[in-house]
Parts: structure tokens; C-alpha cells; sequence
């Protein structure tokens, strides 16, 4: 029976590291019933919860988990004293107290971003907690420690990402981180200063003056200033020899 209860652990251990990311050491957010069961089954909870999920834990529980067993008495005295060992978390309701089981709800949101296990014997937490995708529960049956089945939501939410419906926490993380190098706000719009435009002088072409436009010049005549060539004519004499031609000069209109 304890081989089988290690199995069907180890089974669902892999199902939130490769799901949900889930990575040692565990955190186990622990509530005062889950401490009184350990307490009235002799559990020694430090010893045996690292030996169950195979790996190094860390407890915690909140600020609301202790006020709620200081007022309720000397009953679960020995509950509170085990309670008190271990680290406690910050939550939203420093100021006003609220009860264990709403404190434990509000410290996992909607998506358990800090990949918390949750040991609780409280029902009305077990059913809350069923509905959080991505939440390992852990509770006490007679003297051992059981680590619950993978619930419907969680399982639903798997199926959905393998469809390519939702985006694996992994993943929104990793373009969080990419915005955040990249200076990319959430509405799209880059962060920072806008760069100032450097004050350059200006364009020595275009501080010249415009040069003025003259009156039109009239269009030159093909023969004007073209130098024309005078020919002389020659004539022979009765004697026989050529006689120079009288000369004709032409001279422009």
C-alpha cells in the first residue's frame, strides 16, 4: 500500500513540474487543522513531508493561520506552537484579519503563481482549491500524508494549452521578461524619455539670397555675327591673261 500511495505521488509530482513549472524546494503552505492532524497522529511533519514528495520543501503558512488559532483557545495550543516554526508569508490582510481558509485562497490568486502546495483539512478549502488550476493539495488520512489526484481544473487547463487556447505560465513569463528588456509597457508603448532632437545649424545653401531675374534678352539672328567671305572673280583679257576681278564687299545690313 505504501509502494503504491509513493507511485501514484511521484506520478502526480511530474504532472505540476511539467505543467505548471513546479520546481524544488516545494513550498508548502500549511493551515492550523492541517498542524492539530499532524499533531493527534503523532506526523512529525518536518521528517516525513520531504521523504513523501521526494525532494527538499519549505513550510509556511500566513499571519491569519496564527490569529485564527490564538482565538480559538488553548485547545489547539500544541497546533499553534507547530504552526509557529515555520515561515510566514505576507498576505493583504495584515491590518484586518480575515480567516485561515479565505487567507489561503487569497494568497494563491487565480493562476498559484508562487507554485504553492497546500495542506489544509478544512473541506470548504479542499472544494476552493479544486477549482485553481495548477494547485497540488495535500492532507492527512489516519496517520499518513496524501498527496490528492490532480484535479478536473487542472487538467482542463493542460488540455486547453495543448489545444494552443491558453499560454503556459512558463511562457507568459518568459514574454514578461522580454517586455521588460525590451522597455515595453503593457499597453504596447515603449518606457522612458523621449530622445531629444539635437539642435543643428542650419542649411548654408539656404540662408543665400535669391538672385533677381533680368529682362529677357532677344533671340540672336542665325546670320548675325557669322563672317562672310568675299569672292573675287576672274576675268581673261584679249591678250590672252587673266585679268583680276573687281572686288565685292558685302557689308551686314
Amino acid at each position: 500500500m505504501k509502494i503504491k500511495r509513493q507511485k501514484q505521488a511521484k506520478k502526480t509530482i511530474s504532472f505540476f513540474k511539467y505543467s505548471f513549472n513546479f520546481r524544488e524546494p516545494f513550498q508548502i503552505l500549511l493551515d492550523g487543522t492541517f498542524c492539530q492532524a499532524a499533531l493527534k497522529n503523532k506526523i512529525q511533519i518536518k521528517e516525513q513531508m520531504p521523504k513523501y514528495l521526494m525532494g527538499e520543501v519549505q513550510f509556511c503558512t500566513t499571519n491569519c493561520a496564527l490569529k485564527e488559532l490564538d482565538s480559538l483557545g488553548k485547545e489547539l495550543y500544541g497546533a499553534k506552537i507547530i504552526l509557529q516554526k515555520f515561515q510566514v508569508r505576507n498576505c493583504k490582510h495584515f491590518k484586518n484579519p480575515v480567516p485561515a481558509g479565505e487567507c489561503l485562497l487569497s494568497m494563491l490568486e487565480e493562476t498559484n503563481p508562487h507554485h504553492y502546495f497546500v495542506a489544509t483539512q478544512d473541506f470548504k478549502v479542499t472544494e476552493g482549491l479544486k477549482k485553481i488550476p495548477g494547485v497540488p493539495l495535500l492532507y492527512i488520512i489516519h496517520n499518513t500524508i496524501v498527496l490528492d489526484k490532480r484535479s478536473q481544473s487542472s487538467a482542463d487547463h493542460v488540455q486547453a494549452i495543448a489545444m494552443g487556447e491558453l499560454v503556459t505560465p512558463a511562457q507568459q513569463h518568459s514574454i514578461s521578461s522580454q517586455k521588460e528588456v525590451q522597455g515595453i509597457s503593457q499597453q504596447g508603448e515603449r518606457r522612458g524619455k523621449k530622445r531629444k532632437r539635437k539642435q543643428s545649424n542650419p542649411n548654408p545653401l539656404s540662408c543665400l539670397k535669391k538672385k533677381k531675374k533680368g529682362l529677357p534678352t532677344p533671340p540672336l539672328n542665325k546670320n548675325e555675327g557669322k563672317r562672310k567671305r568675299s569672292r573675287h572673280k576672274k576675268g581673261k583679257t584679249d591678250g590672252g591673261e587673266t585679268a583680276p576681278a573687281p572686288t565685292i564687299t558685302i557689308t551686314n545690313p
